[in-house]
Protein backbone atom coordinates (compact mmCIF):
# COMPACT_ATOMS: atom_id res chain seq x y z
CA UNK A 1 0.00 0.00 0.00
CA UNK A 2 1.50 3.37 -0.98
CA UNK A 3 1.79 6.27 1.46
CA UNK A 4 -0.99 8.39 -0.04
CA UNK A 5 -3.50 5.55 -0.03
CA UNK A 6 -2.57 4.58 3.54
CA UNK A 7 -3.05 8.17 4.67
CA UNK A 8 -6.32 8.63 2.76
CA UNK A 9 -7.80 5.57 4.45
CA UNK A 10 -7.01 7.10 7.84
CA UNK A 11 -9.26 10.06 7.04
CA UNK A 12 -12.11 7.65 6.32
CA UNK A 13 -11.97 5.18 9.21
CA UNK A 14 -13.60 6.01 12.57
CA UNK A 15 -10.30 6.73 14.34
CA UNK A 16 -11.57 7.08 17.88
CA UNK A 17 -14.02 4.17 17.75
CA UNK A 18 -11.33 1.91 16.31
CA UNK A 19 -8.83 3.00 18.96
CA UNK A 20 -11.27 2.52 21.83
CA UNK A 21 -12.16 -0.95 20.53
CA UNK A 22 -8.45 -1.79 20.46
CA UNK A 23 -8.24 -0.48 24.02
CA UNK A 24 -10.95 -2.84 25.23
CA UNK A 25 -9.25 -5.77 23.52
CA UNK A 26 -5.87 -4.80 25.00
CA UNK A 27 -7.33 -4.68 28.52
CA UNK A 28 -9.16 -8.03 28.21
CA UNK A 29 -8.20 -10.53 30.93
CA UNK A 30 -9.53 -13.61 29.13
CA UNK A 31 -6.54 -15.96 29.05
CA UNK A 32 -7.18 -17.34 25.57
CA UNK A 33 -7.63 -13.90 24.02
CA UNK A 34 -4.78 -12.11 25.78
CA UNK A 35 -2.27 -14.99 25.44
CA UNK A 36 -3.04 -15.42 21.73
CA UNK A 37 -2.68 -11.68 21.16
CA UNK A 38 0.58 -11.46 23.13
CA UNK A 39 2.19 -14.47 21.43
CA UNK A 40 1.21 -13.17 18.00
CA UNK A 41 2.66 -9.75 18.83
CA UNK A 42 5.97 -11.16 20.10
CA UNK A 43 6.40 -13.21 16.93
CA UNK A 44 5.22 -10.47 14.57
CA UNK A 45 7.52 -7.77 16.00
CA UNK A 46 10.37 -9.97 17.25
CA UNK A 47 10.06 -8.72 20.83
CA UNK A 48 13.06 -9.57 23.04
CA UNK A 49 11.52 -10.79 26.30
CA UNK A 50 14.94 -11.48 27.85
CA UNK A 51 15.15 -7.76 28.71
CA UNK A 52 11.78 -7.73 30.49
CA UNK A 53 11.65 -7.77 34.27
CA UNK A 54 9.01 -10.47 33.87
CA UNK A 55 10.03 -12.73 30.98
CA UNK A 56 6.93 -14.95 31.01
CA UNK A 57 4.39 -13.66 28.43
CA UNK A 58 1.56 -15.79 29.81
CA UNK A 59 1.86 -14.29 33.29
CA UNK A 60 0.72 -10.81 32.24
CA UNK A 61 -2.88 -10.10 33.23
CA UNK A 62 -3.70 -8.47 29.89
CA UNK A 63 -2.04 -7.24 26.72
CA UNK A 64 -1.67 -3.71 28.10
CA UNK A 65 0.36 -5.03 31.04
CA UNK A 66 2.62 -6.89 28.61
CA UNK A 67 2.94 -3.92 26.28
CA UNK A 68 3.92 -1.49 29.04
CA UNK A 69 6.18 -4.06 30.72
CA UNK A 70 9.05 -2.94 32.93
CA UNK A 71 12.60 -3.79 31.93
CA UNK A 72 15.36 -5.23 34.09
CA UNK A 73 17.25 -2.66 36.13
CA UNK A 74 20.39 -2.86 34.01
CA UNK A 75 18.65 -3.00 30.61
CA UNK A 76 18.72 0.78 30.05
CA UNK A 77 21.55 2.49 31.92
CA UNK A 78 21.06 6.24 32.35
CA UNK A 79 23.93 8.49 31.25
CA UNK A 80 25.36 10.06 34.40
CA UNK A 81 27.20 13.11 33.00
CA UNK A 82 25.98 16.24 34.80
CA UNK A 83 25.25 18.10 31.56
CA UNK A 84 23.79 15.24 29.51
CA UNK A 85 20.26 15.26 28.12
CA UNK A 86 19.10 11.67 27.80
CA UNK A 87 16.78 10.10 25.26
CA UNK A 88 13.25 9.77 26.73
CA UNK A 89 12.33 6.53 24.95
CA UNK A 90 13.35 3.60 22.82
CA UNK A 91 12.54 4.12 19.16
CA UNK A 92 13.97 6.28 16.42
CA UNK A 93 14.45 9.97 15.79
CA UNK A 94 11.68 11.29 13.56
CA UNK A 95 13.25 14.75 13.42
CA UNK A 96 15.30 17.04 15.66
CA UNK A 97 16.68 20.54 15.36
CA UNK A 98 15.73 24.12 16.12
CA UNK A 99 12.34 25.77 16.51
CA UNK A 100 12.45 28.45 13.81
CA UNK A 101 9.91 31.29 13.60
CA UNK A 102 7.75 29.38 16.05
CA UNK A 103 7.54 26.33 13.82
CA UNK A 104 8.77 22.74 14.16
CA UNK A 105 9.93 20.57 11.27
CA UNK A 106 7.74 17.47 10.87
CA UNK A 107 8.90 15.99 7.54
CA UNK A 108 9.86 17.19 4.09
CA UNK A 109 7.34 19.87 3.15
CA UNK A 110 5.59 19.71 6.53
CA UNK A 111 5.90 22.11 9.47
CA UNK A 112 3.65 22.80 12.45
CA UNK A 113 3.29 25.50 15.05
CA UNK A 114 4.87 25.07 18.48
CA UNK A 115 2.03 27.17 19.88
CA UNK A 116 -0.58 24.82 18.42
CA UNK A 117 1.34 21.78 19.70
CA UNK A 118 1.24 23.26 23.22
CA UNK A 119 -2.51 23.85 23.13
CA UNK A 120 -2.63 27.36 21.70
CA UNK A 121 -0.98 29.05 24.69
CA UNK A 122 1.11 31.82 23.15
CA UNK A 123 2.82 32.78 26.42
CA UNK A 124 3.89 29.18 26.98
CA UNK A 125 5.06 28.80 23.38
CA UNK A 126 7.19 31.95 23.74
CA UNK A 127 9.30 30.15 26.35
CA UNK A 128 10.47 27.80 23.59
CA UNK A 129 10.88 30.38 20.79
CA UNK A 130 14.12 29.75 18.94
CA UNK A 131 14.73 26.67 21.07
CA UNK A 132 15.38 23.02 20.34
CA UNK A 133 13.12 20.05 19.65
CA UNK A 134 13.51 16.30 19.29
CA UNK A 135 10.77 13.96 18.08
CA UNK A 136 11.11 10.27 19.02
CA UNK A 137 8.89 7.69 17.32
CA UNK A 138 8.11 4.53 19.32
CA UNK A 139 7.33 1.60 17.05
CA UNK A 140 5.20 -1.34 18.24
CA UNK A 141 8.25 -3.46 19.14
CA UNK A 142 9.80 -0.80 21.39
CA UNK A 143 9.81 -0.34 25.17
CA UNK A 144 6.83 1.94 25.78
CA UNK A 145 7.62 3.84 28.93
CA UNK A 146 8.76 7.45 28.55
CA UNK A 147 11.45 8.81 30.88
CA UNK A 148 12.79 12.21 31.89
CA UNK A 149 15.48 13.76 29.65
CA UNK A 150 16.53 15.96 32.60
CA UNK A 151 15.59 16.30 36.24
CA UNK A 152 12.59 18.61 36.46
CA UNK A 153 9.77 19.95 38.60
CA UNK A 154 6.32 19.56 37.07
CA UNK A 155 4.71 22.94 36.47
CA UNK A 156 1.77 22.23 34.18
CA UNK A 157 -0.04 19.50 32.26
CA UNK A 158 -2.34 20.20 29.33
CA UNK A 159 -4.44 17.38 27.87
CA UNK A 160 -5.65 18.17 24.37
CA UNK A 161 -8.28 16.24 22.38
CA UNK A 162 -7.74 15.70 18.69
CA UNK A 163 -7.38 13.24 15.85
CA UNK A 164 -5.75 9.82 16.01
CA UNK A 165 -3.74 9.49 12.83
CA UNK A 166 -0.86 7.04 12.72
CA UNK A 167 2.43 8.75 13.61
CA UNK A 168 4.77 6.68 11.45
CA UNK A 169 7.05 8.32 8.88
CA UNK A 170 4.67 7.72 5.98
CA UNK A 171 1.84 9.58 7.69
CA UNK A 172 4.17 12.34 8.91
CA UNK A 173 5.06 13.06 5.29
CA UNK A 174 1.44 13.22 4.17
CA UNK A 175 -0.68 14.70 7.00
CA UNK A 176 -0.24 18.44 7.61
CA UNK A 177 0.39 19.45 11.27
CA UNK A 178 0.17 15.80 12.33
CA UNK A 179 1.59 16.13 15.85
CA UNK A 180 -0.35 19.33 16.55
CA UNK A 181 -3.68 17.78 15.55
CA UNK A 182 -3.51 14.35 17.26
CA UNK A 183 -4.66 14.08 20.87
CA UNK A 184 -1.78 14.61 23.28
CA UNK A 185 -0.60 15.32 26.81
CA UNK A 186 1.72 18.32 27.17
CA UNK A 187 3.87 18.14 30.31
CA UNK A 188 5.85 21.26 31.28
CA UNK A 189 8.80 20.99 33.66
CA UNK A 190 11.19 23.54 35.14
CA UNK A 191 14.78 22.31 34.95
CA UNK A 192 18.29 23.64 35.54
CA UNK A 193 18.35 24.22 31.77
CA UNK A 194 15.17 26.27 31.74
CA UNK A 195 11.69 25.10 30.69
CA UNK A 196 11.29 21.63 29.20
CA UNK A 197 8.20 20.25 27.51
CA UNK A 198 7.62 16.52 27.08
CA UNK A 199 4.65 15.97 24.77
CA UNK A 200 3.08 12.51 24.62
CA UNK A 201 1.24 12.22 21.30
CA UNK A 202 -1.56 9.70 20.84
CA UNK A 203 -2.06 7.78 17.60
CA UNK A 204 -4.24 5.30 15.75
CA UNK A 205 -5.24 2.36 18.01
CA UNK A 206 -3.29 3.79 20.96
CA UNK A 207 -5.46 2.62 23.81
CA UNK A 208 -4.30 5.21 26.32
CA UNK A 209 -1.64 7.55 27.67
CA UNK A 210 -0.63 7.55 31.34
CA UNK A 211 1.56 9.75 33.53
CA UNK A 212 3.09 8.67 36.82
CA UNK A 213 1.44 11.54 38.73
CA UNK A 214 -2.08 11.48 37.24
CA UNK A 215 -2.61 7.94 35.97
CA UNK A 216 -4.50 7.59 32.69
CA UNK A 217 -5.02 10.93 30.95
CA UNK A 218 -6.19 9.62 27.56
CA UNK A 219 -8.67 8.82 26.05
CA UNK A 220 -9.47 12.52 26.42
CA UNK A 221 -12.64 14.50 26.86
CA UNK A 222 -13.81 16.92 24.15
CA UNK A 223 -12.16 19.98 25.70
CA UNK A 224 -8.65 21.07 26.58
CA UNK A 225 -7.95 20.54 30.29
CA UNK A 226 -5.06 22.30 32.04
CA UNK A 227 -3.72 21.42 35.48
CA UNK A 228 -1.20 23.68 37.24
CA UNK A 229 1.23 22.38 39.86
CA UNK A 230 2.98 24.44 42.53
CA UNK A 231 6.71 24.14 41.87
CA UNK A 232 7.41 26.26 44.97
CA UNK A 233 5.51 24.04 47.39
CA UNK A 234 7.31 22.13 50.13
CA UNK A 235 6.77 18.93 48.16
CA UNK A 236 6.70 19.65 44.38
CA UNK A 237 6.39 16.82 41.87
CA UNK A 238 10.06 16.34 41.02
CA UNK A 239 11.30 13.61 38.69
CA UNK A 240 14.97 12.77 38.28
CA UNK A 241 16.76 12.40 34.96
CA UNK A 242 15.96 8.93 33.65
CA UNK A 243 12.91 8.44 35.89
CA UNK A 244 9.71 7.18 34.28
CA UNK A 245 7.20 9.97 33.61
CA UNK A 246 4.59 8.28 31.42
CA UNK A 247 3.74 5.40 29.13
CA UNK A 248 1.82 4.55 25.96
CA UNK A 249 -0.62 1.69 25.56
CA UNK A 250 0.47 0.89 21.98
CA UNK A 251 3.03 2.83 19.93
CA UNK A 252 3.25 6.57 19.50
CA UNK A 253 5.56 9.59 19.70
CA UNK A 254 7.25 11.72 22.35
CA UNK A 255 8.37 15.27 21.55
CA UNK A 256 10.85 17.15 23.75
CA UNK A 257 11.22 20.95 23.64
CA UNK A 258 13.79 23.24 25.27
CA UNK A 259 14.17 27.01 25.28
CA UNK A 260 16.62 28.97 23.17
CA UNK A 261 20.31 28.43 23.89
CA UNK A 262 19.84 25.79 26.57
CA UNK A 263 20.50 22.49 24.77
CA UNK A 264 22.74 21.25 22.00
CA UNK A 265 21.92 17.95 20.29
CA UNK A 266 24.66 15.42 19.63
CA UNK A 267 25.95 15.11 16.07
CA UNK A 268 25.32 11.36 16.40
CA UNK A 269 21.56 11.94 16.19
CA UNK A 270 19.58 12.82 13.08
CA UNK A 271 16.39 11.69 11.34
CA UNK A 272 15.96 7.88 11.53
CA UNK A 273 18.72 7.37 14.12
CA UNK A 274 17.73 4.50 16.41
CA UNK A 275 17.42 5.47 20.08
CA UNK A 276 17.57 3.73 23.44
CA UNK A 277 16.12 5.28 26.53
CA UNK A 278 18.79 6.70 28.83
CA UNK A 279 21.57 7.30 26.30
CA UNK A 280 22.92 10.84 25.98
CA UNK A 281 21.35 12.58 22.99
CA UNK A 282 22.61 16.06 23.79
CA UNK A 283 23.97 18.35 26.46
CA UNK A 284 22.91 21.43 28.35
CA UNK A 285 24.88 24.54 27.46
CA UNK A 286 23.51 27.06 29.96
CA UNK A 287 22.31 26.90 33.54
CA UNK A 288 19.90 28.95 35.59
CA UNK A 289 21.51 30.99 38.36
Amino acid sequence: MNDKLFTSLQYLVPQHALSRLAGRLASCHNKTIKNTFIQWFIKRYNVDMSQALNEDPASYACFNDFFTRALKADARPIDTADNSVVCPADGSISQLGNIEDGRIFQAKGQLYSACELLGGDEALASEFAGGSFATVYLSPKDYHRVHMPLTGRLRQMIVIPGDLFSVNSATAREVPRLFARNERAVCIFDTDAGPMAVVLVGAMIVAGIETVWAGEVAPFKRRVATTHYNVNSSNPITLLKGAEMGRFKLGSTAIVLFGKGHVEWSDNFSAETMTRMGEAMGKTITRKN
